[in-house]
């Protein structure tokens, strides 16, 4: 939601922002899950495909326990899952990320597509059964792999792409989840093909 520290220039008197977390340790935060790819560019430099598959987030809808003067009990919220695990990665890839790089991929690309992770616990391994199941259809064919340890080389989106990301989120300001969830997604839409083409 917000940095831990900032800088700012006021006026002699203007008011500081204020911020309604306690501390550094209780920001607000989302994890998201990011699908792309290397775009594609025509002779003259035309944009054929962006690359931008898609950004998800790992959120839920939630009824609120307790009224308060800003909505009464019961009103869907959005929240972070607590924990994201073995269990909503896999969610996430078959129910979104899979049926969206059907959807906005290429034509003329080959449809034999590697989706690589970092390796963190909650990652599928190559040999999930449930994704095995979803890997061969459509004329698609999926692969899943591990981007080796400790490579930065082999690290496009956390050091290049979500870096850049990043950058243009923190100059919006969000006040509940579904402000920085709009952040991120314009975000997202902003960041050019050239930018992640120079990423790859």
């Amino acid at each position: 939601m917000t940095k831990a520290s900032d800088r700012y220039y006021l006026l002699p008197d203007e008011d500081e922002p204020y911020r309604s977390c306690k501390s550094k340790r209780f920001i607000t935060k989302v994890m998201f899950m990011c699908d792309v790819s290397r775009p594609q560019f025509g002779t003259d430099g035309q944009t054929i495909f962006d690359g931008k598959i898609g950004i998800f987030p790992f959120t839920e809808q939630v009824p609120a326990k307790r009224k308060s003067k800003n909505r009464p009990r019961g009103t869907l919220e959005t929240k972070p899952i607590p924990s994201v695990n073995k269990e909503a990665m896999r969610e996430c890839l078959l129910n979104q990320i899979i049926p969206a790089i059907k959807a906005k991929w290429p034509a003329n690309a080959s449809k034999d597509i590697y989706i690589q992770q970092d390796n963190a616990k909650p990652h599928l391994r190559s040999f999930d059964s449930q994704f095995d199941e979803l890997a061969s259809s459509d004329g698609f064919k999926f692969h899943l792999i591990s981007q080796p340890a400790n490579s930065p080389d082999t690290n496009v989106l956390d050091l290049g792409f979500f870096r850049a990301i990043q950058s243009l989120q923190d100059d919006k300001v969000a006040t509940n989840i579904d402000e920085l969830l709009g952040n991120v997604w314009s975000s997202f839409e902003e960041l050019t093909p050239q930018t992640l083409n120079n990423v790859f």
